[in-house]
């Protein structure tokens, strides 16, 4: 019996993006490319499920990699204590677009009375048309939204001539894809061809 799948694909676009490499330290900058675990967490400003989840497959860049500089005023947790607030310098990405490509998965099997994977992907679709989202999508950083996040457009295109290799992607966070412990996973050489990142299995 071949297990049915259940596809989902979406388009998000914004002025500036941060996909934040642990290795960068106190000045973070950003891969040239969202991370699995980002384009989950956009997903999941649509909906969520504790019954299955999204696993993000492809990623087409449909706009050049452009780096930039960004420069905010940090008052967080993280400051000294009894200091004011400070310049947090990072480098971030200008200027992107991305078609996403994904399947619902699910920790159980599919049964007569319950389909997860169905109706997580059925309700995605659905408030992903209208623009209904569970909280507001953002580009790596709450500050980062995006102009554009819905279906596919047949106006945008893939990028063909970004062809990159990244040394070392974080490649998962946690332990489950929900309510997981945290276990960072990395994947070295990964490579963007012809403006197309597949994600590792």
């Amino acid at each position: 019996m071949i297990e049915k799948s259940y596809p989902v694909a979406f388009e998000i676009a914004g002025p500036a993006a941060m996909f934040s490499r642990p290795d960068t330290g106190s000045a973070p900058i950003s891969y040239p490319a969202p991370t699995q675990s980002a384009l989950k967490s956009i997903f999941e400003s649509v909906v969520m499920s504790k019954q299955a989840y999204f696993v993000p497959r492809k990623v087409e860049l449909c706009l050049p990699v452009v780096y930039s500089r960004y420069t905010t005023n940090y008052g967080g947790p993280l400051r000294k204590s009894g200091t004011s607030n400070f310049q947090f310098f990072a480098t971030v990405l200008e200027n992107v677009c991305y078609k996403v490509y994904g399947e619902i998965l699910a920790y159980h099997p599919t049964t007569h009375e319950i389909n997860a994977q169905h109706q997580l992907q059925e309700v995605f679709l659905r408030r992903l048309t209208s623009g209904q989202f569970y909280t507001t999508p953002f580009l790596g950083w709450k500050e980062f939204t995006p102009t554009y996040f819905g279906p596919l457009r047949s106006s945008t295109q893939v990028d063909r001539s970004i062809n990159l290799t990244i040394p070392s992607m974080l490649l998962k966070m946690y332990t489950r894809p929900t309510e997981g412990q945290v276990a960072p996973i990395f994947v070295s050489s990964v490579q963007i061809q012809k403006g197309v990142l597949l994600y590792a299995e």
